[in-house]
């Protein structure tokens, strides 16, 4: 598999290298000694998946605090979409920049979020399946999200936005 830096320093995507023969393909999404070779946090101890029935469904952005704040690996496995990571690490270079990458079950990509960044996404097409495998439990007292729409960050969406949650609607804009 390949890493890839970035721009969000300790953001990577992660290009698996699939081995094809005539029934298909074998890849090795990730492996603990992979992201550890790296330095990056490999304890991921639930994975989730998130259903979009709609091209425009938005998700996001969402995040948890410490003590509960969690790396994510993210994957399309059905469909396409336009995802982005917000850097909220107040001692980053980086702090509120975004960077968007797109994943779909055709690129194969996975992309690895670390502890401190929002994460949101749209789909861009409809049926699409996303992956995350997290490392930390959802802690409700810990859940926080900002605006997808915030000004403090200008996100340019690739498409409006058709379906967004009350919950995600709701979320406040960036304070800091």
């Amino acid at each position: 598999m390949q890493f890839t830096e970035t721009r969000l320093p300790g953001a990577y995507l992660i290009d698996p290298e699939p081995i094809e023969d005539e029934r298909g393909y074998f890849v090795t999404d990730w492996t603990r000694a992979e992201l550890e070779a790296r330095h990056l946090n490999a304890g991921l101890i639930q994975g989730n998946l998130s259903y979009n029935a709609k091209r425009g469904t938005l998700r996001g952005l969402h995040f948890q605090v410490a003590p509960y704040a969690e790396v994510k690996l993210v994957r399309c496995l059905r469909g396409a979409l336009w995802d982005v990571i917000v850097d909220l690490r107040p001692d980053s270079p980086t702090f509120k920049q975004w960077t968007p990458v797109e994943l779909s079950a055709a690129n194969r990509r996975l992309l690895y979020v670390p502890e401190g960044f929002a994460h949101g996404y749209v789909t861009l097409e409809d049926h699409t399946e996303v992956m995350y495998l997290v490392s930390q439990y959802y802690h409700p007292e810990a859940a926080r999200g900002l605006r997808w729409d915030d000004p403090a960050f200008g996100i340019p969406w690739p498409i409006p936005p058709a379906c967004i949650s009350a919950r995600d609607r709701a979320h406040p804009l960036f304070e800091k």
